[in-house]
């Protein structure tokens, strides 16, 4: 094992020191094992495969029927408040269209 110095945070250190003091292990010990889990983290996400998420074809905006009453001057927060009634009585609504 060799020995090397390294400048740390004074407040990291505190903690590190209190952690290794309640969990019985020397401070050595805790900062050994945070680097081998950064590099073994690290290690494991280049080995990842990439992630690609889907990506939609919608149309930004509002639905028509939302955008008709905000062009016709109505809040949002109106349309919204609305909401549940169209979901509940939606022939209330296609009919009026």
């Amino acid at each position: 094992m060799r020995r090397t110095t390294v400048r740390i945070d004074e407040t990291l250190l505190n903690e590190a020191k209190a952690y290794a003091a309640r969990n019985g292990r020397s401070l050595n010990s805790v900062m050994e094992d945070a680097l081998r889990q950064l590099i073994n983290r690290s290690t494991e996400a280049a080995e990842r495969p990439p992630l690609e998420l889907p990506t939609s074809t919608a149309v930004p905006g509002f639905q028509p029927w939302i955008q008709e009453r905000l062009d016709a001057g109505e809040k949002l927060e109106h349309i919204a408040w609305d909401l549940d009634d169209q979901e509940r009585f939606p022939e209330w609504f296609n009919a009026a269209g």
